[in-house]
């Protein structure tokens, strides 16, 4: 599977992002699309994730009402709505995919990665 995000960019505090994970390759294995993020000096941690065939979500605590994960599975696509931006927020933002049959919050949890789109937000 591999995994192409977009999306990224420098935002002011307060604006929305939305970012989009294109899979190809061997997507029918998918069980769970997920995005994580890395903050400069902090470790990865989870943002969203969503089944790939089903309709399950699950987010972060911390992130409800304001991060919202959704699909198009005709486009093969994931994206990550993002609102109310905080300075916080910055951080490379990653997509992966798992195959596990259970929704991860753990990266060790996802076997294919993208390569991360930026998310930079200015106070």
């Amino acid at each position: 599977v591999q995994l192409q995000a977009s999306g990224g960019g420098v935002v002011q505090a307060g604006g929305s992002l939305r970012l989009s994970c294109a899979a190809s390759g061997r997507t029918f294995s998918t069980d769970f699309m997920g995005w994580f993020r890395q903050a400069p000096g902090k470790e990865r941690e989870f943002v969203a994730a969503i089944s790939w065939r089903g309709s399950n979500t699950g987010s972060a605590d911390s992130l409800k009402g304001r991060f919202t994960i959704s699909k198009d599975n005709a486009k093969n696509t994931v994206y990550l709505q993002m609102n109310s931006l905080k300075p916080e927020d910055t951080a490379v933002y990653y997509c992966a995919s798992e195959t596990g049959g259970t929704m991860g919050i753990m990266d060790y949890e996802y076997h294919y990665w993208g390569q991360g789109t930026q998310v930079t937000v200015s106070s």
